[in-house]
């Protein structure tokens, strides 16, 4: 098959969550399975140097955007395992110090998108062979789907979300910047209560809807997840398909991990205390195989957990425990993070930013990982987590429901801890149960290798959308 996938992100290059994760490793595993495969994504400032064996080909972009016309270029690479990449240059657009604007959203976003969006579909038109599959992602792409049926082009779409609550709202004025005709604004197409909706666009316009995880299929075509889309998604429930993401074994393995102190595995767990001992080291913090050290990498928002990360890490230090935590958001998060290292700083250490070796050194350092998401898609690093046999403390939504296997000691059975309801009398309560589990040292030791025995790969990943693009070409 020959497949087009366009996005806004893809690791290492463009990146600020998981979507750039999954399009590092999703089309390159297709790849690899004998498919003709390609990602197209915007020609962000810096691009150029991380990618030194681009060429700018020989295609002119005149993109209409409502009464103007945009002029861009068509750079190709090939990123290190091969895979092709398109770039899309647009220098007022792209050429900023970030992805989609910090702290505030870029006030033109629509437009950018809009025209990346457009000139996806210039780029397919002159491909030869032309793709049969064009593959978007998240709101960013939402209106491709809308644009090849507008225009009866020949290509069959698929759509994945990946976070729902970001959806590309924009005002009823940016409709215009579109170009589609006026028929599409109406509720069987991109409009939303009287706004421009390009997440909604890609899933009513998309011949199929994915996303990424069997739980999240579920839940947001419910009130309390779908964030306003859940009648929208039980409307065309019967396209939507939840696949869990994978692992990319080759850039997340203990046994091959540079930047790890030392290797372990399943088999020899010796290392795994090696690089618990150098992550204390690196955060300063007291050493000791009797603590417990719980770790957490993620974006400080609200949808994170944090408002329960805040209630409950004290009580964590109360009982001798160690925290570990990488990540960046909203300043109060921050903040507070801050101020608790300073308060605990022989047991608490915090790292605002995002560093990605050293994301590696606490999933390998740490002894439980917490990841009390309100909601979560699919989530990766407790997918990481288990790899590494560092067991997940987790919120039983999403992708952590369908990945975490709650541990039960009368049968020894489980790969982490699950909670619910989301509040923080049962959050605490599973690191509780997590604490008493560090005191069987046995136990402790079972359950990280029935972790790390899981194989959440992306060549069965890979496979069921193969099953998806097969029944469109059928």
């Amino acid at each position: 098959m020959n497949l087009l996938f366009a996005a806004s992100e893809c690791s290492p290059y463009a990146k600020t969550g998981g979507l750039g994760d999954v399009l590092a490793a999703l089309p390159a595993t297709l790849r690899q399975r004998g498919h003709s495969v390609s990602c197209v994504f915007p020609l962000y400032r810096g691009l150029l140097e991380k990618l030194p064996n681009a060429e700018l080909t020989p295609l002119e972009l005149s993109i209409p955007l409502g009464g103007a016309t945009v002029s861009g270029r068509i750079w190709k690479a090939r990123a290190e395992n091969g895979l092709p990449l398109f770039l899309v240059q647009q220098n007022e657009f792209f050429d900023r110090d970030s992805l989609y604007g910090l702290p505030l959203d870029f006030p033109d976003n629509a437009g950018r998108f809009l025209f990346f969006s457009k000139a996806v579909v210039e780029l397919a038109r002159h491909l030869s062979p032309l793709p049969q599959v064009i593959h978007c992602n998240d709101w960013q792409t939402g209106i491709i789907p809308a644009l090849v049926k507008a225009q009866g082009l020949p290509f069959k779409t698929v759509y994945s979300i990946h976070n729902l609550a970001f959806q590309g709202s924009f005002p009823a004025a940016d409709f215009g910047l579109t170009n589609l005709p006026g028929e599409y604004f109406s509720a069987p197409g991109v409009e939303y209560y009287g706004t421009l909706n390009l997440m909604k666009a890609g899933i009513v316009l998309a011949d199929q809807v994915t996303t990424v995880s069997p739980r999240y299929a579920e839940e947001i075509q419910t009130e309390s997840v779908g964030c306003g889309l859940d009648g929208v998604l039980r409307a065309h429930k019967g396209k939507l398909t939840g696949i869990l993401n994978g692992v990319d074994t080759a850039l997340w393995d203990p046994e091959n991990d540079p930047a790890l102190r030392a290797p372990f595995s399943a088999e020899s767990l010796k290392g795994k205390a090696a690089c618990k001992d150098a992550l204390l080291a690196e955060f300063g913090l007291e050493p000791g195989e009797g603590a417990p050290v719980f770790g957490a990498i993620s974006r400080l928002t609200g949808q994170k957990g944090f408002d329960l990360m805040e209630s409950i890490v004290e009580g964590l230090l109360s009982q001798g425990a160690r925290f570990i935590l990488l990540g960046s958001g909203e300043a109060r998060y921050e903040s507070f993070f801050r101020t608790l290292a300073a308060r605990y700083p022989q047991q608490v250490g915090a790292r605002i930013g995002f560093d990605e070796a050293l994301s590696h050194r606490i999933i390998a350092g740490t002894d439980f990982f917490l990841m009390p998401s309100l909601f979560e898609p699919c989530g990766l690093t407790q997918l990481y987590s288990l790899r590494y046999g560092t067991i997940p403390v987790v919120h039983e939504t999403g992708g952590l429901a369908n990945s975490v296997q709650d541990y039960r000691p009368e049968t020894g059975e489980g790969t982490g801890f699950t909670f619910t309801p989301y509040s923080a009398q049962a959050f605490t309560g599973a690191c509780r149960r997590a604490l008493v589990l560090y005191e069987d040292k046995a136990a402790l030791q079972n359950v990280r290798r029935q972790g790390m025995a899981q194989r959440f790969t992306w060549d069965e990943s890979a496979a069921a959308y193969e099953a998806i693009y097969a029944r469109l070409l059928a």
